[in-house]
């Protein structure tokens, strides 16, 4: 005799509804835990001052000049270009020593002289008929890029390998059910990116990265839009895009509060 037979169909009911709100509650704690993990041990910061702009470009040094050797090492041992006089820098500081722990940056033009880099650089690998960054006004594109983290907080081993630096999650270790080994540096930076476009009210994202990156982004349910070919440019890379609806629309349970944790301290100083 099955289960079926012997609890009327208003028991099934109830208990559906139990193992749904059982389930709500185990993601609600997750979330919690998630945010809460976060917050110990990073604070996002938008580098206003001149002083936090120069520890960015220390932390790009360091990875992109020294490490990746993708640009030439100079003498004061900062790494900025052209588009650093008009983006947002932000970083994340880490409490327990008050050193900073990483770093990346939203390029957001106000003029036609004013370009993306993906667009001086790689604007024939966007192919995209209507998502290019030339069908938009100049005030409404964005690009996040130089994302960078130091070495000495890639100090696990699952942390070693290529791409760590600048922000892939090394999927053979890491798993849904395993988010509290997340490097939530990488990701800390890419949520505080979103808070400072948001509050821009920029209407469209590009990023140009690794396929990778792009996977492992949307490991945690940010789920960029791949807009043009793969193309050889400091490895392995494509033109990404996102808007504000794609990136609410699968943003997971755990990261949406660490993102709204994020929205309410960068709040604190005015963002």
């Amino acid at each position: 005799m099955y289960l079926s037979e012997v609890l009327p169909q208003q028991h099934w009911s109830v208990i559906a509804s139990i193992k749904k709100t059982y389930l709500n509650f185990i993601k609600y704690r997750e979330a919690n835990r998630i945010s809460a993990h976060f917050a110990e041990y990073f604070e996002p910061i938008i580098a206003q001052e001149s002083q936090l702009r120069s520890n960015a470009f220390s932390i790009r040094h360091r990875v992109y000049c020294e490490e990746l050797h993708f640009e030439p090492v100079t003498d004061n041992a900062l790494e900025r270009d052209e588009f650093d006089h008009y983006s947002i820098h932000c970083l994340l500081r880490h409490i327990a020593t008050d050193a900073y722990a990483g770093t990346v940056r939203i390029v957001r033009p106000q003029s036609t002289s004013e370009l993306l880099p993906i667009e001086k650089f790689c604007l024939e690998s966007i192919t995209h008929e209507t998502l290019h960054p030339k069908l938009f006004a100049r005030d409404q594109i964005c690009e996040i890029s130089r994302l960078a983290v130091p070495a000495e907080y890639r100090r696990r081993k699952s942390d070693h390998f290529d791409g760590a630096a600048t922000g892939v999650i090394n999927q053979a270790v890491y798993s849904e059910k395993e988010l509290r080994c997340f490097p939530f540096i990488a990701v800390g930076l890419y949520l505080a990116a979103a808070t400072a476009i948001l509050a821009n009210d920029i209407a469209h994202t590009y990023v140009m990265m690794e396929p990778r990156l792009a996977r492992s982004m949307s490991f945690i349910g940010i789920k960029f839009e791949k807009i043009g070919p793969t193309i050889e440019y400091h490895g392995k890379r494509a033109p990404y895009y996102i808007n504000p609806h794609l990136f609410f629309a699968s943003l997971s349970p755990g990261f949406k509060a660490m993102f709204d944790s994020i929205i309410k301290e960068l709040n604190k100083h005015n963002v």
